[in-house]
């Protein structure tokens, strides 16, 4: 008997037998957003739209930053960025496929995307000079770091 019919278990040979699922997992899961966005017969940027339309805004935001068009580009091109992210978390959230915009888990692509735009979104908020918004006590630590 050759080895590869050593492998193959009796009376499965061409009756297209599958072994059965494991019960317990010992490998990483793929992510469960890592599918197709669009169907598979679609070109590859309409699979990838989510991704796209993240990258694109974040592109945008950087394109106003690195121009400088207009007085406060900094901060509206910052803000941009962050939004990219804050728009992919909420694509993770209510897509039920998103491409490669899904790296990890559901949960840990959420949160990551999440909390990433929104400290983006804040601190372009508070960037000086002008801040657009204030909040005193995050003054006071920046003031006593500063000093």
């Amino acid at each position: 008997m050759t080895d590869a019919a050593a492998e193959v278990p009796a009376g499965s040979a061409g009756t297209g037998w599958k072994r059965p699922a494991p019960t317990l997992t010992t490998d990483t899961a793929r992510p469960e957003g890592g599918g197709r966005a669009a169907p598979g017969d679609a070109p590859a940027p309409a699979r990838q739209w989510p991704l796209l339309t993240v990258l694109t805004l974040a592109g945008i935001g950087l394109l106003v930053v690195g121009t400088d068009p207009f007085p406060q580009a900094f901060r509206i091109g910052a803000m941009l960025v962050g939004a990219a992210l804050l728009v992919g978390a909420v694509m993770r959230r209510a897509l039920p496929s998103v491409g490669m915009l899904a790296v990890r888990s559901r949960f840990t692509d959420m949160i990551t995307y999440g909390v990433m735009g929104g400290l983006i979104v804040l601190l372009a908020l508070m960037v000086q000079p002008k801040p657009w918004l204030k909040i005193p006590f995050l003054e006071e630590v920046l003031h006593l770091t500063v000093t």
